[in-house]
């Protein structure tokens, strides 16, 4: 097995599990104790993992953006709860918005079984996914590749769907708190999920519940700005109040 390949292996492993030990990745990978922990370092180094004696624990920096495989392995069952919740709001025919986050993507994967969508996006991941489904319109915003997180970005993607106007967008964030609202690691991905945002009849915040009470680098919205909240679990009795007098809808 590569190195790159067992390192990817391990950070899926914290993802699943929020901890590893060292000896006993070294026992399941065949390797050095050592070696396990040369991988955890890199990790480390990364801003992926917390190195502490014997092991690691998975990072959570809102501030840093992971690349899209990483993002892809990185709670997939509460993607996946999501998107199931997320399926009644999305109706034949719908014009959707989705900006290139992972739970967008599981979220589309879900309604497959939908006709004659027409989704606008900065997704190269969700252009490629669909781009053999004969009944879909799939309209790409255009826009500059960011690096790694296989998105468009830039005036042209933001202009592009200032032109449009939908039924639904579905998007999700780096963090969200109740002072700091609905935040992203860059100006160029808040700039967007901005666009997606004005450009829709029904807004939605699909987002698993570790987004809550973190705060990234750059403003999208306020969260009063979204008519529907989606997760994974049950918040606090302060989220649910605030959702509340906000006139947003919460799901979980």
């Amino acid at each position: 097995m590569l190195a790159i390949e067992r390192k990817n292996l391990i950070y899926k492993k914290l993802c699943e599990q929020g901890k590893v030990l060292v000896n006993e990745l070294a026992v399941e990978f065949d390797v050095s104790d050592e070696t396990i922990r040369r991988d955890l370092e890199k990790l480390e180094q990364e801003g992926l993992a917390e190195k502490f004696y014997g092991g690691a624990i998975k990072a959570e920096n809102t501030f840093y953006d992971l690349p899209f495989h990483v993002r892809q392995n990185s709670n997939i069952q509460e993607k996946k709860h999501i998107a199931a919740l997320c399926l009644p709001v999305i109706s034949d025919g719908d014009y959707i918005a989705l900006d290139s986050s992972t739970t967008a993507l599981e979220v589309i994967k879900m309604a497959t079984n939908r006709k004659n969508l027409t989704l606008i996006t900065n997704s190269v991941e969700i252009m490629l996914e669909f781009s053999q489904k004969s009944d879909w319109n799939i309209i790409s915003t255009g826009g500059s590749l960011k690096t790694g997180s296989l998105s468009l970005v830039g005036g042209i993607a933001e202009k592009t769907l200032s032109n449009f106007n939908v039924d639904l967008c579905i998007c999700s964030c780096k963090g969200i708190d109740l002072n700091k609202g609905c935040t992203e690691s860059s100006e160029s991905e808040a700039a967007i999920k901005m666009a997606l945002i004005k450009s829709a009849k029904r807004k939605v915040l699909a987002v698993d519940s570790t987004k809550f009470n973190k705060v990234s680098f750059a403003k999208v919205c306020e969260i009063s700005e979204f008519d529907t909240v989606i997760t994974n679990k049950k918040p606090s009795a302060e989220w649910i109040e605030a959702l509340q007098n906000s006139n947003c809808e919460l799901i979980y």
